[in-house]
């Protein structure tokens, strides 16, 4: 039986455990965005949910985000939230903040024509963001089971190097996490198109692999009901500058992240896994928006691979950059977290840097700032179904 590690967490009053103690600023349209950026801005603690939309948006669309948005509200990592809502948007911004009020945090619901106007939600806004903070500042982080962690696996800004170093190390590191009996997730859907018959092959039963091969046919179609020629569209102009030649190619690298382990779940878009090991989740390719639905699932932290350089993070979850590339990690020394190029040059093997991300991983997990943190790269795009309008 594998030795149980720890990290320091704040255990929550429903079971799960935060990495970090943030009040969730988050608005129900974009006609609230600027209140609720002001509050953010003003308040050291708060994060905000930069969600713009709210209206003009199919029902599928306002219900997706308001199931997200209230998944973003009872996250770990969140301690208590504001909606901030302007009063006569589409989406029912008290029907959001109930279902937040539904977990473990305090919620408030500030309507800006109700209190009259932008300045007076900001001066409620940013008292009540205070009041929470200060609240927080009692919880201790007591030691963890790593069996408590949700991680998502992304990668972005792919190169040559990442199929060589980075992902090979994030696979390893992620059979480690799931040895601990942690939640992983892989996702990115479009970019599993060429290599969707590895992760079947591994699929844990046979409902798993059917429903595998489900999601990368739906995602075809969809792609192909555009018009435009995906295929032609990957690998990206930066992937191929950076030495990936075909989508099977840049396929075959991605699906290296999840390690070895079975496929024990596909999860829909910011859907919370329920089993410990591996799932995978249908996301787009979009980095933001994939990431953004990888924390709505609970993700406390998302591990996430560059060979070009993407510095991007999250709102509410901490993002640990991961680059095989020895220029990138030198030339952004400031938005990398974990150089893998130490495997092509012979310094390292695989699983030692695997070894080395896995322990960075609980180190973040017990307080210690990534670089997209200290950057302050809080980035928040949610998938869209369908047209605005």
């Amino acid at each position: 039986m594998n030795k149980q590690d720890v990290f320091w967490g704040y255990p929550r009053p429903d079971g799960h455990v935060g990495v970090r103690n943030l009040v969730a600023i988050i608005p129900s349209c974009g006609c609230a965005l600027h209140a609720a950026t002001q509050i953010a801005a003003r308040v050291e603690g708060a994060a905000l949910v930069a969600y713009n939309g709210g209206c003009g948006q199919t029902e599928a669309d306002i219900a997706l985000a308001t199931q997200l948005l209230a998944q973003y509200g009872k996250h770990p990592n969140v301690i208590g939230s504001l909606v901030i809502s302007l009063g006569c948007e589409t989406l029912d911004a008290m029907d959001l903040a109930q279902r937040i009020a539904s977990g473990p945090a305090p919620t408030e619901l500030l309507v800006i024509q109700t209190l009259g106007g932008t300045r007076r939600t900001v001066e409620k806004g940013v008292e009540l963001a205070r009041r929470m903070v200060a609240q927080a500042k009692a919880l201790q982080r007591e030691p963890c089971p790593v069996s408590s962690l949700t991680i998502g696996l992304e990668c972005g800004g792919s190169d040559a190097t990442s199929g060589m170093a980075a992902n090979p190390a994030m696979g390893v590191f992620s059979d480690l996490m799931v040895a601990q009996g942690a939640r992983l997730i892989l996702a990115e859907t479009s970019e599993l198109v060429g290599a969707e018959h590895i992760l079947i092959e591994r699929a844990a039963t046979a409902e798993v692999a059917k429903r595998l091969a489900q999601v990368i046919r739906e995602c075809e179609t969809r792609l192909k009901a555009t018009g435009e020629d995906f295929m032609g569209k990957q690998p990206s102009p930066g992937n191929v500058q950076g030495g990936i030649t075909t989508v099977e190619e840049k396929a075959l690298g991605d699906v290296l992240k999840g390690g070895s382990t079975p496929v024990v779940d596909v999860l829909a878009y910011g859907q919370p896994p329920t089993k410990p090991g591996l799932s995978f989740m249908d996301t787009p390719g979009n980095d933001p928006a994939s990431v953004t639905g990888l924390v709505a699932a609970g993700s406390q932290i998302v591990v996430f691979t560059t060979g070009r350089g993407n510095p991007m993070g999250n709102a509410i979850a901490p993002v640990i950059k991961v680059t095989g590339n020895a220029r990138t990690f030198a030339h952004m020394n400031e938005d990398m977290d974990i150089n893998a190029s130490t495997i092509i040059s012979g310094e390292e093997t695989i699983a030692q840097v695997g070894q080395r991300i896995y322990e960075f991983c609980l180190r973040v997990a017990s307080g210690e700032t990534t670089a997209a943190e200290r950057l302050g790269h809080a980035e928040f795009d949610m998938l869209r179904l369908g047209p605005i309008y």
